[in-house]
């Protein structure tokens, strides 16, 4: 396909499959799985993009595996995340009070407040993925994507390691009500985050070689905003400082986003 009308298809086909899992959503009472759908929704969409484009076939190859790479690992860790533990309390407490003080259905709140506001930005961040399979030039990959490539699988490694390491520390009996201070999590709170962000901005780095990848710089900006300031570390941090007596404490010497030593 030429140009970028591919983009309205994979939107449209977005679209069409978050209406689908808001049914599902709605007929088991639960929108948790959301967060599985953010990651396997970005590799249907480099999938898609590359069945549409003709751009260079080293990129749109470099561009697929590390997509698919962060995509598969961490929606299939969600998912099974998901089936032990049930219903996220975050959505929980969301979904409620839009039925309490605005007198929703669990229906309409789940549509508005989760599957439409979740399928654009899922969207924007997987932008730069999808346009840098466009352009035909330049063929060959270059520095500073070769130099993506290693920081996005670094942020896959990283968040590999943290997840595992709080999978671990979870399934500790001795562990509950606990805070997780070693390995990663003794240098960064959100060791999981921080990768998500390394994984987007490398492959940014990868899409920015192509003239109109460049121009998809916002699409990190508003990653790491958000995991940063929105709806990452203030969200998660509300409820830990609520349900572990020592948060506070860890909070205070361990950096919040990029890995540091820790204070003291």
């Amino acid at each position: 396909m030429t140009g970028l009308g591919y983009l309205a298809v994979n939107a449209i086909g977005l679209l069409a499959a978050m209406l689908v899992l808001w049914r599902v959503a709605v007929r088991i009472g639960d929108v948790s799985f959301i967060d599985a759908v953010w990651a396997l929704g970005m590799v249907g969409l480099v999938w898609a993009s590359a069945a549409q484009t003709d751009g260079s076939q080293a990129r749109t190859i470099l561009l697929v595996a590390l997509v698919t790479l962060w995509g598969l690992r961490l929606g299939l860790h969600l998912l099974a995340r998901w089936r032990a533990t049930g219903k996220d309390p975050r959505y929980v407490a969301i979904l409620g009070r839009a039925m309490e003080k605005r007198g929703w259905s669990f229906s309409r709140a789940a549509l508005q407040l989760v599957f439409l506001t979740q399928a654009p930005l899922l969207f924007l961040v997987c932008l730069p993925a999808q346009i840098g399979m466009a352009a035909a030039e330049p063929a060959a990959i270059g520095l500073m994507g070769w130099a993506g490539a290693i920081i996005a699988l670094t942020g896959i490694a990283f968040e590999t390691i943290g997840d595992a390491q709080l999978k671990a520390f979870r399934a500790d009996p001795t562990s509950k009500g606990k805070v997780l201070n070693t390995g990663l999590w003794r240098y960064t709170r959100h060791p999981n985050y921080f990768g998500d962000a390394c994984t987007w901005w490398g492959i940014w780095l990868v899409a920015a070689e192509t003239p109109l990848g460049l121009w998809t710089l916002p699409c990190p900006l508003f990653l790491t905003w958000t995991l940063m300031r929105w709806s990452g570390v203030p969200m998660l941090e509300r409820s830990l400082s609520r349900s572990r007596p020592g948060y506070a404490d860890y909070v205070a010497r361990t950096s919040s986003f990029f890995p540091l030593p820790p204070k003291g």
